[in-house]
């Protein structure tokens, strides 16, 4: 990275780079994303063009190369690159979940719209500035930039919108990287130009400033090599520069072209690539369909049965490798997954296992419902990268209407900070079963479509609802819910946590006493007998520090923004010092326990209705 940024030995560097790249990343596809393809596509570009002639070590240390003339492709490639970025993404957005504003319907929320909030509502900034203005600028900005008489235009809306970006999303180097790449489209010699304007003061001009050198990899008209060879510069001039195209040329063309092609080919190849499409098309890494489909709602269930004994257990979701994300919305993911997991269980006599997968997510904020059948083993289904995978459940587009409903629903709890709404729908013939934690002792369940029957384990009885029908849930038990009906059923479960309400109603009077009172002292002795002081203290400590980051000025808040810049690159630093170490000595600065105990990170459950599953040992591994 050194030396691609100081242009040492570029195509060698870049080289090396593009191999270790893609070689770390193909190790993990859960964190292959639509920017790190960005960043190996160019660290590739930086391979096979020629962008080591201006302000670069090799151009210092070889004067053939020094402010040589750049063949256009090289430039083609990069502008095609960055245009295809922001243009297929824009194609990519005209999708009606996009336009409705329900992909990332939070946005309008942060306080980088603040001005807009002047004379929109919250639900008009969504809409309008989030996923309509975001649709157009992705669509506009490539063209804005390529032609002259906009780009200075393009250049103000590219710096606002990638600096917008860059503080409401932790994306890495992505929306910096777009701010350097737009330049791109400038004139191409507007670094000299710079050049000569920053060193005029110094009298003399800087090496990097002086004029061009014709390159034997660009093609001159005739009129342009006599000139040249009865100039002044004749010493620079080879009386062999090329007038018309060579083999190396037209091989640079073809290669120019191909490369474009592939780039507009691979965001719509995924009708070729079934075996990858879920509730969305294509591979996410190339896709560049940034933002448009929003996973939420994750409650991930692992059953494991070994065929010889019988026995049956659950498993954490995140052993093995399951914390990482985005493996649980790829079938191939889940797949590889299974046989994980069957290869570890292994190790604990469990030799001829099946492993079922019960994933309930919800797509663009519908009804939360299942990713893939659980009556499936996923161990010995059926996988391939050309075929439609069989095992995954279809989304029910049927029902993305009752968004708006849904939204009504819960806008009428919205003064309730007590209450939990989750939104449920399955499939006819199977069944969800579920645990409701003793703080939620009223909970009901109501139905919205279909019928279910509510099946009371421990109780032993069982109700049947109709939509519109409610019933009220158990708390500190399990039970069952049964889709009867012949079409998809939709319910609701309503929680209050009556714990948290009792909870809050004694903090809020901490908080009464402490403003009232002359020391703070006092107001702990008053309390120190309540179990929940530290909780109080911690809680009333996170309210005040909520208030000044509310109260900062803009100065403040573009202080707190650098801030944590800085503490992230400083973090990079020293795990790349960290990486270094253990390939030198073979050994981790951290203690090897960290990586022999899987981390014990509960499940996201639905709201609170998540089934507590059983207590397993250490390695994750439990019988029923």
């Amino acid at each position: 990275s050194i030396g691609i940024m100081l242009g040492l030995k570029m195509s060698l560097l870049s080289s090396v780079y593009v191999a270790t790249f893609w070689y770390l990343h193909f190790l993990d596809k859960t964190v292959w994303n639509n920017h790190s393809y960005l960043f190996g596509i160019l660290a590739f570009l930086f391979a096979v063009t020629q962008s080591n002639r201006f302000a670069s070590v090799d151009g210092l240390l070889n004067p053939k190369i020094r402010n040589a003339h750049v063949p256009l492709w090289n430039y083609t490639l990069l502008r095609a690159q960055i245009f295809v970025v922001y243009f297929v993404a824009g194609l990519k957005k005209i999708d009606k979940d996009w336009i409705s504003g329900y992909s990332v319907d939070q946005l309008a929320k942060h306080t980088v719209f603040g001005p807009f909030k002047t004379f929109l509502s919250e639900d008009e900034i969504n809409v309008y500035i989030v996923h309509c203005g975001g649709l157009l600028i992705d669509l506009s900005l490539g063209f804005l930039l390529f032609f002259d008489k906009t780009r200075i235009f393009g250049l103000i809306v590219s710096t606002t919108f990638n600096t917008m970006n860059a503080l409401i999303f932790r994306i890495g180097m992505f929306p910096y990287t777009m701010l350097c790449t737009q330049l791109i489209f400038c004139d191409m010699d507007w670094p000299r130009k710079l050049f000569r304007v920053l060193t005029s003061f110094r009298g003399r001009t800087a090496v990097c400033a002086t004029q061009c050198q014709p390159s034997t990899h660009c093609i001159y008209p005739q009129d342009y090599v006599k000139s040249e060879s009865s100039s002044t510069q004749k010493e620079h001039i080879d009386s062999s520069l090329p007038t018309s195209s060579t083999w190396k040329h037209k091989l640079a063309s073809m290669f120019t072209v191909i490369f474009i092609a592939l780039q507009i080919f691979l965001p719509y190849s995924h009708g070729i690539t079934k075996g990858y499409n879920t509730w969305t098309e294509g591979l996410y890494g190339y896709s560049w369909d940034m933002m448009i489909q929003s996973w939420s709602g994750r409650h991930i269930q692992i059953t494991y049965h070994d065929q010889t004994t019988g026995q049956t257990g659950y498993l954490d979701p995140l052993a093995w490798g399951g914390y990482r994300g985005r493996w649980f919305t790829h079938a191939d993911m889940i797949k590889q997954y299974a046989h994980c997991i069957a290869d570890n269980l292994r190790n604990y006599n469990l030799h001829n296992v099946s492993v079922y997968f019960d994933i309930w997510l919800s797509l663009n904020n519908r009804f939360r419902q299942r990713f893939i059948d659980p009556r499936i083993d996923i161990v010995q289904a059926k996988w391939h990268p050309l075929e439609s995978t069989t095992w995954l459940l279809p989304l029910l587009v049927d029902l993305s209407d009752w968004r708006t409903k849904l939204y009504e629903i819960e806008a009428s709890f919205d003064n309730d900070t007590y209450t939990n709404i989750v939104f449920l729908a399955d499939f006819p013939g199977l069944w969800l079963e579920n645990y409701v934690q003793p703080d939620f002792d009223n909970t009901t369940l109501t139905v919205l479509a279909g019928t279910v029957v509510v099946e009371f384990v421990d109780e032993g009885n069982n109700v049947t609802l109709a939509p519109n029908q409610s019933v009220k849930i158990t708390a500190d038990a399990f039970h069952k819910v049964h889709t009867v009906s012949n079409t998809p059923s939709c319910y609701m479960y309503v929680y209050v946590n009556s714990t948290r309400q009792a909870f809050m109603k004694r903090y809020m009077q901490f908080e009464e006493d402490y403003n009232k009172s002359s020391s703070f002292n006092e107001t702990l002795q008053k309390y120190h007998k309540d179990p929940n002081l530290p909780h109080y203290q911690q809680m009333l400590a996170e309210r005040q520090a909520a208030s000044k980051e509310v109260q900062k000025t803009f100065l403040e808040l573009l202080q707190s923004f650098f801030t944590s810049k800085y503490y992230n690159y400083k973090s990079s630093l020293y795990m790349s010092i960290e990486i270094l170490y253990t390939l030198a000595t073979n050994q981790s600065l951290y203690e090897e326990a960290n990586e022999t105990s899987l981390v014990d990170t509960r499940n996201e459950d639905m709201g609170a209705t998540s089934k507590e599953l059983d207590a397993v040992s250490e390695n994750h591994v439990g019988s029923q």
